[in-house]
């Protein structure tokens, strides 16, 4: 699950390791995971250091199972930091964080071990139950990316919303996405 909407979420700013909490919307559609994540019983659940995935992890009813993982923590932007794409690109014209990385942060080779770190962790919760992850935009199209082969760059192929549920599962022996990007309203 993504978190619900911050500030600079809303307005487009790379927002890693700035710890911002939930604006009042984002608290409303964090409170709309709870119907649809009620219905699923997880062996673990894991959230982010920071307090907008903690908080969406707690209003979603999962705050008395949550467990803090670094690994899944938000890229490192580094110099870009509360900066947006349009700004950055005034000066390094067709710059994304997929394939430039960020100054004094992170590229997008150090987020796929961090992804990979995690999808082990996961695989390794034991029993056969499903693991939740609160989390962020982009550390979340990373991991997905790289759960399908693709590496961390893969995650640029998925648009990911606040307060969204996504589903990382098999089709038979082989790594799929069940859902992606489902808005907290939706169903399992």
């Amino acid at each position: 699950m993504r978190h619900g909407a911050t500030e600079w979420a809303l307005n487009g700013r790379h927002t890693g390791s700035t710890d911002l909490p939930l604006q009042p919307e984002g608290e409303a559609e964090a409170c709309a995971l709870s119907p649809v994540l009620s219905q699923q019983t997880f062996a673990v659940v894991f959230s982010s250091p920071l307090q907008r995935a903690q908080r969406t992890c707690e209003l979603a009813g999962l705050g008395d199972q949550m467990q803090i993982y670094d690994d899944i923590i938000e890229w490192n932007y580094g110099d870009y930091e509360g900066i947006t794409t349009a700004k950055i690109r005034e000066t390094v014209p067709d710059w994304t964080v997929w394939s430039h990385g960020c100054p004094k942060g992170e590229n997008a080779q150090q987020v796929e071990v961090r992804c990979a770190n995690a999808i082990s962790t996961a695989l390794a919760v034991p029993g056969d139950g499903d693991v939740a992850l609160f989390a962020h935009g982009h550390i979340l199209r990373a991991l997905a990316g790289t759960w399908l082969g693709l590496g961390a760059t893969g995650g640029q192929l998925l648009r990911l919303g606040t307060a969204s549920v996504s589903i990382l599962g098999w089709e038979r022996e082989t790594r799929a996405i069940q859902r992606w990007n489902t808005p907290s309203t939706g169903n399992f």
